[in-house]
């Protein structure tokens, strides 16, 4: 829970509702499965969200079984499935909600002019009988009722007034003011809220809410001035999925309110530690990865490159950092050694690879790294330690990478493998042949053996770049080890050691964070009083 109070006054409880399963997942190319659904809705109820909305169950016998299985497997928040206003459409929400702990409908119904002309043929009478009837109806079949003004932003005000004044007299909970083309602004959706809250009679066991979306690239804005306005429920979606341009990025409004508790005097009931896993899992199940730049859960979120910035952070990462990655979940924060690092950066990198190295060889290998470093732009560890053990003559005290083979399957009775190679300066070269899944998989087992780790890949991507006449292949992963996740990274001239290198290179991380040796295990504490004698 995350707590934030000005001058005294209590906090206001801010509910999320998300709806990653619905809105998010109905988008082109991020559809989902029954039973992917499922987990990550689990991952949802992890995170702590108030309401999940499931899907649209009258949209397809999938998404009614989807609804079902959520609301009989998930337990927490309340279950909700989207529904148009017709009878319809309520009974199979109601039927697919009946093994939810705590339901919800949520109805819509297109309220702005163009949408009762264009899309509805309905005048406003029609429309509201159709509000009174559809919510009416829903109240007998859930636990709670949501009413949605489809297109609100664009809808006269008195007319809006009007149509949420109707939903909650028939029995709405919630009443969404959903800017569903993304069109307005900051000032004008405060404006809005502060208008209808004001004005709306039958409203006082209601609650507003509002969901954004991100045509114009200002729904986490629009959503945040509509809470500052007297929104009570924010809607959206992890990693901002969703229609069009997306919906407002639910990991970004719940890390605002957690950073900025001397603005947004909110109380949320989430676990932020449960971002980035539940970030990670929908961009795995939908194929759609997150975007280097993405605020909060982007790769570079939390990365460092430039040597100000480095130096910064290596002694109080306040300079630079506003949150710690460990509030989303992240192990730490990742200084990306390139043209624009400095002397700190390269020192503290060629530490933790087991490197000790005096200042007088540090600046013949800060000259070299500089030469790379503009040929490369990044330096991957692998590419480090042949710079520093060139420079330098001496051996990191970590594994790398010195042959991989591997075997694809052409037919049923071959199966694929591969034989990797490793060398460490404490346990020589040593060889493993694995079989696997594909032969990826099978490589990443025989490190395994090798290196006494178990670990499972929550993330791979290997991207194909351009420099100065020559095409490399940057391999980025994530391992889970120990319940932790460390990344990887490397650079090649092939993808097949790319992807390879890069798992050694999160091992690497994971034995100096963990304390293991090169056979996987703890090592010994030190004993200071033993130490000393020897010496």
């Amino acid at each position: 829970m995350v707590t934030g109070k000005a001058k005294g006054e209590k906090a206001t409880e801010i509910m999320f509702f998300d709806t990653t399963l619905r809105d998010g997942e109905q988008a082109p190319g991020f559809s989902m499965s029954v039973e992917e659904k499922l987990m990550m809705a689990g991952a949802l109820c992890d995170l702590g969200v108030d309401v999940i909305e499931a899907g649209f169950a009258a949209a397809s016998p999938g998404d009614a079984e989807a609804v079902r299985r959520i609301a009989l497997e998930t337990e927490g928040p309340t279950i909700c499935s989207l529904s148009r206003a017709s009878e319809h459409d309520i009974k199979i929400a109601a039927q697919a909600l009946k093994p939810a702990g705590k339901s919800r409908i949520h109805i819509f119904l297109g309220t702005s002019p163009i949408h009762r002309k264009a899309k509805l043929n309905m005048d406003t009478d029609e429309v509201l009988a159709a509000i009174e009837h559809s919510v009416s109806l829903a109240t007998t079949l859930c636990d709670e009722v949501e009413f949605s003004a489809e297109d609100a932003i664009r809808t006269e005000r008195d007319f809006l007034v009007e149509a949420l004044e109707c939903a909650a007299r028939a029995g709405a909970r919630v009443l969404n003011v959903p800017d569903t083309v993304g069109y307005t602004t900051p000032d004008e959706i405060y404006d809005l809220f502060k208008f209808l809250i004001a004005k709306v009679n039958n409203a006082d066991n209601a609650i507003f809410s509002t969901h954004c979306h991100d045509d114009l690239g200002m729904a986490v804005a629009n959503s945040l001035a509509a809470v500052r306005a007297g929104a009570r429920q924010v809607e959206g979606a992890i990693n901002g999925i969703g229609e069009r341009a997306g919906n407002c990025a639910l990991e970004e409004m719940i890390m605002i309110f957690a950073t900025r508790k001397d603005v947004f005097n909110a109380q949320i009931n989430v676990d932020t530690s449960k971002i980035y896993p539940a970030s990670r899992m929908l961009a795995k199940m939908t194929g759609n990865p997150v975007p280097r730049n993405k605020a909060i859960v982007g790769r570079n979120a939390f990365a460092h490159e430039a040597g100000i910035h480095q130096h910064g952070v290596l002694n109080d990462r306040r300079t630079y950092e506003i949150m710690r990655p460990e509030d989303i979940g992240l192990s730490g924060n990742a200084l990306i050694l390139g043209k624009h690092s400095g002397k700190h950066a390269l020192a503290a990198r060629a530490k933790e690879l087991g490197f000790e190295i005096d200042d007088d060889r540090l600046a013949a290998v800060f000259v070299s790294f500089k030469v790379l470093a503009d040929e490369f732009g990044e330096i991957a560890d692998a590419q480090l330690i042949d710079l520093i053990s060139g420079v330098t003559g001496t051996a990191s005290a970590v594994w790398s990478l010195k042959r991989v083979e591997m075997r694809a399957a052409y037919g049923a009775q071959v199966e694929p493998f591969a034989r990797v190679e490793l060398e460490h300066p404490e346990r020589g070269a040593v060889t493993d042949i694995a079989t696997g899944e594909g032969p990826i998989h099978a490589a990443f087992n025989a490190v395994q053996h090798i290196t006494g780790f178990t670990a499972s890949v929550e993330e791979l991507e290997i991207n194909h770049v351009g420099a100065k006449g020559r095409t490399d292949c940057i391999a980025d992963i994530v391992l889970r080890i120990d319940g932790q996740l460390f990344v990887g990274r490397s650079r090649t001239r092939d993808v097949i050691p790319a992807g390879v290198e890069a798992y050694v290179d999160a091992i690497n991380r994971a034995a100096a964070s963990l304390n293991r040796d090169a056979f996987g295990q703890e090592k010994p504490a030190t004993d200071p009083g033993k130490t000393k004698d020897a010496a």
